[in-house]
Parts: structure tokens; C-alpha cells; sequence
């Protein structure tokens, strides 16, 4: 007789602990590696989950029809905190427990964010391709900016906002923040509407969550209101901002810049923005360092675990499922 199956998808997650040992195998559970390196259909996501009874995911599709097909999944441990690619109404009802790993990775998104800012503001991947071109740019056009003395807007200000309004403080420059569930800020944070930090804000950067009140947060009309030659930088989700609108603000020159970490569709191949010199791009790894993976990997681990020996895990995303368990 087999035994139960663990589905992967998370990419970083060990092939040696899924090949050679590790506490999945230990708990008699079956690793089955199937790293999502592009985009995945749901009809491809249902085919790598018969007989899961959990799985260790990336931003795999898991909408309704993707649980119904997998009748024995008892756990959805995300590697991350986004679970907007989970149907978490469909998983309750089908009493799967969708797990989290909040606090794993939210200091290297700040370090992230800040680096992105610094390589917008100072031309950095500008400056890198010319030189490698053989030219040697230097003043006019090519003058780099500085982020000291700014006014920077944060579009969310949860914990990842804050960390990265606390690292912001070094540079001297004005921060605002809004967030409509957030009634106080830190010292030296004013909070404000987020028309105001639009028309204030040299540099806007994204940390809300993509769920329907954020889906397209910034469009034609947002960002139209932005300060000419503003720049955006988004570590939070490419759904969040309407890709065509941004493009043509930085074609026309009303936007100075863009850096981002995340797009709609991913990875964004053929995206145009791709195309122009002032966005810095990279490919979702905000988040992503030898230390967060590590721990985000660890606490999806034990959730599994935990679920399939009969325990309440962490950092549960849909805890209304044990009620729903209790009644099933």
C-alpha cells in the first residue's frame, strides 16, 4: 500500500528532503516534487493532486473546481502570506485547512522594496547597461536622482509597510502612508487618504494585499493624479495595478520610473514595460532569501504535519474550517 502523498509546488522547497528523507517522509508521508516555474493552469494543477492528502504551494490556482478534483487534500500549506490564488470559501466548505507564513519573509520584502527604490532613483540599471555598452553617462539626461529630501507614499501599512517606513527614516525623506485599517501611525508617519498620497508622493510603493477592494487599486485615474515624474514601485501584487495605464504614463513621460516585482500575468513575458529603460524588474523575489526560505519552508512543513497527525497548525488563513469540520 502507498502512502499518502505530499504535492510540492513551492520551488525552493529541498529535493533532498523530498528524495533522500526529511520530516515528511519520516511522518510516512510520500513527497511528490512539482516546482511551479511558470504559470499553471487549474486543469494542470487538478492532474499533480490525486491522492494528495496536503500540499506545500507557490501561487498555484487552487479555485473550486481544483478542490473539488482532489477529494482526499486535507491541507494547503502557502509558502508566503498571499492567498489570493486560493478559493479559501471553497476550501472551508471542503474543510481543507489553508495555512500561512507570515513573518518569514517580511523583512527581506522591506530590504527589497528599499533596494528598488535606491536602484530607480539612482539609474542604477541604467547606468549598468550603458557601461556595458561602452558608454559612460554621466550628466543631462542621464543625472541620477536622490531619494534624500523625497516624500515616498506607502499604499498599505501593515507589517511590511512599517518595516519599510522604519528603514526609510535613514534617508531623511517625508513618509506618508494609507491603509483603511490602520487608525495610528509610528512617529514620523503621517497618515493620509490615498488621493493625497498620490498628489504628494515622489515615489508611491504598493504593500496591500491583492484581494477585491485592492484588485486594480491603481489605475488610468490614479495615476493620473500622480506628481509628474513620480515613480512606482509594487513588491505586493501585480493585480494591483492596471499594467496598460502604467505603460503608457511612462512612455508619455508622466512617470519617471517604475520598479517592480511582481506583474499580472507571471513570469510576464512579452510585457512591454519589460521594454522600457526606467523599470527595474525582477522576478518575484522580494520575499525570496536563503533565510526565508529556509523558515517559510520549515512552517509549511509543519503544518502539513500538523493537519495530517490530527493538530490545529499555525497561522491558519481560513480558521472557520474547523467549525465547519467539527460539523461535517
Amino acid at each position: 500500500m502507498s502512502s499518502p502523498a505530499v504535492t510540492i509546488t513551492w520551488p525552493d522547497y529541498p529535493a533532498e528532503a523530498a528524495t533522500l528523507g526529511g520530516a515528511l517522509r519520516d511522518a510516512g508521508l510520500e513527497p511528490r516534487l512539482a516546482p511551479k516555474l511558470g504559470a499553471r493552469t487549474p486543469a494542470e494543477l487538478k492532474g499533480l493532486l490525486n491522492g494528495a492528502v496536503g500540499a506545500i504551494v507557490s501561487t498555484d490556482p487552487f479555485d473550486a473546481d481544483v478542490l473539488a478534483g482532489a477529494p482526499d487534500l486535507r491541507v494547503i500549506a502557502r509558502v508566503g502570506v498571499g492567498t489570493d490564488s486560493i478559493d479559501l470559501a471553497a476550501a472551508t466548505r471542503r474543510g481543507v485547512v489553508v495555512t500561512i507564513t507570515p513573518g518569514a519573509n517580511e523583512t527581506t520584502v522591506a530590504e527589497h522594496t528599499i533596494a528598488l527604490m535606491l536602484a530607480l532613483v539612482r539609474r542604477i540599471c541604467e547606468q549598468d547597461g550603458a557601461i556595458r555598452r561602452g558608454e559612460w553617462n554621466r550628466t543631462g539626461p542621464h543625472l541620477p536622482g536622490s531619494l534624500h529630501g523625497r516624500t515616498v507614499g506607502l499604499v498599505g501599512y501593515g507589517r511590511i509597510g512599517r518595516l519599510v517606513a522604519k528603514r526609510l527614516r535613514g534617508f531623511d525623506v517625508r513618509i506618508l502612508a494609507t491603509d483603511p485599517t490602520v487608525r495610528t501611525a509610528d512617529p514620523g508617519v503621517e497618515l493620509v487618504d490615498l488621493t493625497a498620497l498620490l498628489a504628494e508622493s515622489d515615489v508611491v510603493s504598493l504593500h496591500a494585499p491583492l484581494e477585491p477592494a485592492t484588485a486594480g487599486l491603481i489605475g488610468r485615474e490614479e495615476i493620473r493624479a500622480m506628481r509628474s515624474g513620480a515613480m512606482l514601485v509594487n513588491t505586493a501584487r501585480g493585480g494591483m495595478v492596471d499594467e496598460p495605464a502604467l505603460l503608457d504614463a511612462l512612455r508619455s513621460a508622466h512617470l519617471g520610473g517604475a520598479a517592480l516585482d511582481v506583474f499580472a500575468d507571471e513570469p510576464p513575458a512579452g510585457n512591454e514595460l519589460l521594454g522600457l529603460p526606467n523599470v527595474v524588474a525582477t522576478a518575484h523575489v522580494a520575499g525570496l532569501s536563503e533565510r526565508s526560505v529556509d523558515e517559510m519552508t520549515r512552517r509549511a512543513t509543519a503544518s502539513v504535519l500538523d493537519v495530517v497527525a490530527g493538530r490545529r497548525p499555525a497561522d491558519v488563513a481560513n480558521p472557520t474550517v474547523f467549525d465547519h469540520r467539527r460539523h461535517g
